[in-house]
């Protein structure tokens, strides 16, 4: 429920601080005052579109805050978006400055204004002024009744199936309409995994394979190579380098135990003797390895002159030509599994299966929906001096679509004897006024949303008629909070609390106010709303007795 509405530097508003109690809330004024201006502000605050337009001329800013009571739902919201708080409810925030720029806020933490639409959609439903002319349109007709039903969200995985099927079906015509090139780039795809397959490089293999042409093509070098250090350091005639450094350490070592300073010495040839010993065995080991092999050169070569022709013909490094290969691959299973087209056909007939079960599931309860609210539409018509008018939803079939396979129509018989007809061709506009206020109430009463808010939709009805709407407004009133801004005294006087919105100015600016009435204030405004500017002891008495019934 809203408590509480702040508006600063808002179109013509300069500062208001309003509170607002549980019931039936109306707003009234005379033409121009300002009255929507609030339901304006209100939707800024719940997220709506605002441009530097809205900020009061000469402001820095506009600043509107809503504070509400919240229930189960909202709280659970609140807390999975971390915007809950120790004092419960909730406060939604907007501000736009003078350059057009936004910021929005949830109890204080900066939000993003589709999060304050979503939240705003769970705590105020607004019915404007031109409602009646939405619901013209088939499409409008459609998520009313989808909504009045809770079925938005059985349509959802309707409009889902509709689109993988769809989605399947053009995949499968242009199949049909390319086969021809299709078939092309199969066999071309064919060939280059062939290819491929037959020389079955293996990750990594293009490295090893030229280390290993690298060592053979180099053989005698590093045989030679490998012989002649072991030569020097242990196997030559003349002194060998192991046995010079033996001999050495040897001789120290005597001469250390004579002076005791060349041990440091001693010690540090030691290791190097050692090293000398191990670099022996392993070019013994290496010179038992490697040997002269021509015939291994020659298939060495042969191997990576095909793997290098076979990655210029396909434009890659030889090094990639493993992952070309599982690329190439994916893209033939790929194009081969899109060209069966008896599988396509059949996955096809399989997915508009699964879409056709979905869609008569949502129709029947659209069904029963329909039923229901064409009855309820009805009965309100016969309270809003319709006496034998008829309401009903038709339910068309149609071609299969995202929301179905039906199309909602509102179709109506505004009086007894007379035939239904789509609610667009409606001649009057005060008939229409008052079918569209009956489908507005009756599918408000229907949902969850806590606070209501109805924009002028009174327009075009008086009399009696204006008696029954305030009526339904106020017995809807007893359930949820219900404001209302509007035009008629049989409405304005049915409700449980009433503000009064008027403009004034000053200094050459023009701001508009609001004030709640009391007992005494609201007969005048009343009388003002009965008899116009000149208000008379008869249109007191009047309002006197509109208020007293």
């Amino acid at each position: 429920m809203l408590r509480t509405l702040s508006i600063r530097d808002f179109v013509i508003v300069d500062s208001i601080e309003l509170e607002f109690a549980p019931g039936f809330t109306v707003f009234t004024g005379e033409t121009g005052a300002g009255k929507s201006i609030l339901i304006d502000a209100l939707a800024l605050a719940l997220g709506g579109r605002g441009d530097a337009s809205v900020v009061r001329e000469g402001a820095a800013k506009a600043d509107i805050t809503a504070e509400f009571t919240t229930d189960g739902n909202v709280d659970v919201w609140l807390a999975e978006h971390e915007f809950s708080n120790d004092d419960g409810g909730v406060m939604m925030r907007r501000v736009i400055d003078n350059a057009g720029r936004t910021k929005a806020f949830v109890n204080g933490i900066a939000a993003t204004a589709a999060q304050l639409r979503e939240l705003g959609e769970m705590l105020v439903d607004i019915h404007g002024q031109h409602a009646h002319q939405s619901l013209l349109k088939t499409d409008a007709q459609r998520v009313l009744l989808d909504s009045q039903a809770g079925l938005l969200d059985e349509a959802k995985p309707v409009a889902a199936a509709f689109k993988a099927w769809r989605a399947l079906a053009r995949q499968r015509e242009e199949f049909e309409a390319n086969a021809r090139n299709v078939l092309l780039e199969r066999e071309r795809l064919e060939w280059q995994v062939g290819e491929l397959e037959k020389l079955a490089v293996k990750p990594g293999e293009w490295t090893d394979i030229s280390n290993e042409h690298s060592r053979l093509a180099h053989a005698a070098s590093l045989i030679e190579g490998a012989q002649e250090a072991l030569t020097a350091i242990s196997e030559s005639d003349t002194n060998p380098m192991l046995s010079q450094l033996n001999a050495l350490t040897l001789k120290l070592g005597k001469l250390a135990d004579i002076d005791a300073a060349l041990k440091p010495v001693v010690e540090a040839l030691e290791p190097a003797r050692i090293q000398l010993q191990e670099a022996v065995y392993s070019l013994n080991d290496y010179l038992g390895r490697v040997e002269l092999d021509p015939e291994r050169l020659n298939a060495v070569e042969a191997r990576l002159d095909a793997i290098h022709s076979t990655a210029r013909k396909f434009r890659v490094a030889p090094e990639d030509l493993p992952q070309e290969y599982t690329t190439l691959s994916a893209q033939l299973k790929q194009l081969a599994d899109a060209s069966d087209l008896d599988a396509l056909r059949a996955q096809e007939e399989q997915l508009k299966t699964v879409y056709l079960s979905a869609a008569q599931h949502l129709s029947k309860a659209r069904g029963k929906a329909a039923k229901a609210l064409s009855e309820a539409v009805t009965a309100a018509m016969q309270e809003l001096s319709m006496s034998g008018g008829r309401f009903d939803v038709a339910l068309n079939p149609c071609e299969p679509a995202a929301y179905g396979i039906e199309q909602v129509e509102f179709m109506v018989a505004a009086h007894a004897g007379t035939s239904l007809r789509p609610l667009a061709k409606v001649a009057s506009g005060g008939e229409l006024a008052r079918i569209s206020l009956a489908i507005s109430v009756i599918a408000s009463s229907a949902t969850a949303t806590p606070t209501l808010i109805f924009d002028e939709v009174d327009s075009g009805i008086g009399g009696a008629v204006a008696e029954v709407v305030g009526r339904l407004l106020k017995r809807l009133g007893q359930d949820r909070q219900v404001l209302c801004v509007t035009h008629l005294p049989q409405v304005a006087s049915q409700a449980n609390q009433h503000f009064q919105v008027s403009k004034r100015s000053s200094e050459g600016k023009t701001t508009s106010q609001i004030d709640a009435l009391d007992a005494k204030s609201r007969i005048e405004e009343i009388a003002r709303m009965l008899g116009g500017l000149e208000i008379t002891a008869t249109t007191r008495k009047h309002a006197r007795e509109l208020l007293a019934s």
